[in-house]
């Protein structure tokens, strides 16, 4: 592939979504790859934007004959992408953003190890709480169940921040864009090997301060609300 690829992924609530929709507004020759689900839509979600909605039985077709980069069954439901996405942003000469989750990301790097990976963490577990009791009232259901078993799940998948690259915390929503716009051009500016301007330097430095080995500290506050073991050091 002569783009580059990039992962997206965060727990269920985390604003990843508003990050990707901002994201594609901003940056150009970066397509958005459309997973394959056999959920139900949900609110205003239009079958090909959101994802192609299709039957338990079309998606297993497209298991047996191989049609999948990634796929996983999350909570009962089936989520893929579909192979030819990659060959048709490449003939296109574009960039290409997955938005999967950790199961996923690692059947894709294992495929594309150069493929450039994010992760989307909560500013907190009380604070991804009320996210998820917000979406959940604007969706009309009231659940304590499904809001303890998204918690649950959200502490499972944050156990795999170790696999990314970036790490990104959607606090303040107009930083957490801005941070995701410099990685995808810091990203595109460090592989081209031109001289940089300052402002392209200054892209790359925003994003450099998201990789993983530099957020340890920051990480380790939201750790502990999970609570979880702290990062490494």
């Amino acid at each position: 592939m002569s783009g580059i690829l990039f992962i997206i992924s965060a727990p269920s609530g985390s604003g990843k979504t508003t990050l990707v929709n901002a994201l594609r507004e901003w940056v150009t020759g970066l397509e958005f790859s459309v997973s394959f689900t056999t959920r139900p839509p949900r609110g205003s979600e239009q079958d090909g934007r959101e994802y192609h909605f299709i039957s338990r039985s079309q998606f297993e077709e497209m298991i047996r004959g191989d049609q999948f980069l990634e796929y996983a069954d999350v909570f009962g439901n089936y989520y893929g992408t579909a192979k030819s996405v990659l060959r048709d942003a490449d003939q296109r000469g574009n960039d290409l953003l997955l938005d999967i989750d950790v199961q996923g990301e690692r059947q894709v790097k294992l495929k594309v190890p150069e493929a450039v990976s994010i992760f989307v963490l909560p500013p907190s577990r009380a604070e991804l709480e009320l996210r998820l009791r917000k979406r959940m009232l604007s969706e009309n259901v009231q659940s304590e169940e499904i809001i303890r078993r998204r918690l649950a799940a959200a502490r499972k998948e944050i156990e795999n921040y170790p696999n990314y690259d970036y790490i990104l915390i959607n606090d303040r929503l107009e930083q957490s864009v801005d941070e995701l716009h410099a990685i995808v051009l810091g990203e595109r500016l460090r592989r081209s090997g031109k001289p940089l301007s300052p402002q392209e330097k200054q892209y790359l430095e925003t994003a450099q301060k998201c990789l993983k080995p530099r957020m340890g500290e920051k990480i380790r506050s939201i750790l502990a609300s999970f609570q979880m073991p702290p990062p490494p050091k």
